[in-house]
């Protein structure tokens, strides 16, 4: 007997001695007592071929006789075959939650992704919100300092208005120097980077040099001319400042302002203003 053969032979009668066939209360109780282990050799093999032969014969025989033979199933596999399939259906809800909780899992996370991209925008944009502010409130304080610096201006101004001012300061230094210095000071407080302004501090350069003190004047004629005004004034007042650095032995400064004297203003001066100009050149030694 070959081992395929006995093997076969094995499992059919196992699978025979498993199902539960109509047989005597006395045998189902001598089948349920445990057996003792059996010794399988060559012999015991070939007596349960022989034994499984004939129970093959004898089902066949019964089954063409219209007698079938019926087999019960085990109640333990019947419950066995309940709690798996009890345990299948488990598994199949188990699976089905655990794709709710994906899902809802996904859209928490994509829900997620919108509110950073949107708080992202919101601080972008707050952020650009506080800097516009800034800019405004800076806006403002200048604003608001120009329009207190303009109404202490005003406050102070005599008349309110720079021309007048000016107009006003010029006619008091016509008789009374001291009182016009201190009017014209007024002015160039008042009203500084105004044209009356500017006229105000070289009229000032003026008094200082009638006083004999060219060091001064050639400071407020510097001071007027910054920036070189294209006002009518700034051709005559550039020779001034030429001829006081020449008298205060500042002969290559006095070149220099000569040399802006022609370069800007000499076109639209006066043949007298001119004529200064070459005779403060001829003075300070200018090439």
């Amino acid at each position: 007997m070959n081992k395929p053969l006995a093997c076969r032979t094995i499992a059919f009668a196992l699978a025979v001695a498993g199902a539960s066939l109509t047989a005597p209360a006395g045998l189902a109780q001598t089948q349920a007592q445990p057996l003792p282990p059996v010794q399988w050799d060559n012999r015991r093999l070939d007596q349960l071929d022989r034994n499984v032969r004939r129970l093959e014969r004898a089902v066949t025989q019964r089954n063409s006789q219209g007698q079938p033979v019926l087999v019960e199933p085990d109640p333990e596999v019947v419950t066995l075959q309940g709690r798996v399939a009890s345990m299948d259906q488990r598994l199949e809800d188990l699976e089905a939650t655990v794709q709710r909780v994906n899902a809802d899992f996904e859209r928490l996370t994509f829900q997620l992704d919108e509110s950073d991209r949107d708080n992202a925008a919101l601080r972008t944009r707050l952020t650009d919100t506080e800097a516009r502010l800034e800019r405004l409130e800076t806006a403002a304080r200048q604003a608001e300092a120009a329009a207190r610096e303009a109404a202490e201006a005003a406050t102070r101004s005599p008349t309110g208005d720079a021309v007048s001012d000016l107009a006003a300061a010029r006619a008091l230094a016509a008789t009374d120097p001291i009182a016009g210095r201190a009017a014209l000071d007024r002015v160039v407080a008042n009203w500084p980077d105004t044209p009356s302004g500017k006229e105000a501090l070289w009229r000032i350069g003026d008094i200082v040099r009638a006083s004999g003190d060219q060091a001064g004047a050639v400071q407020q004629y510097a001071s007027a001319l910054a920036g070189w005004p294209t006002l009518p004034w700034a051709g005559e007042v550039t020779l001034k400042l030429a001829r006081g650095l020449e008298a205060t032995d500042r002969d290559s400064q006095a070149c220099a302002a000569l040399g802006e004297y022609n370069r800007r203003y000499a076109a639209t001066s006066t043949p007298g203003l001119r004529a200064i100009a070459a005779e403060t050149r001829t003075q300070a030694g200018c090439r």
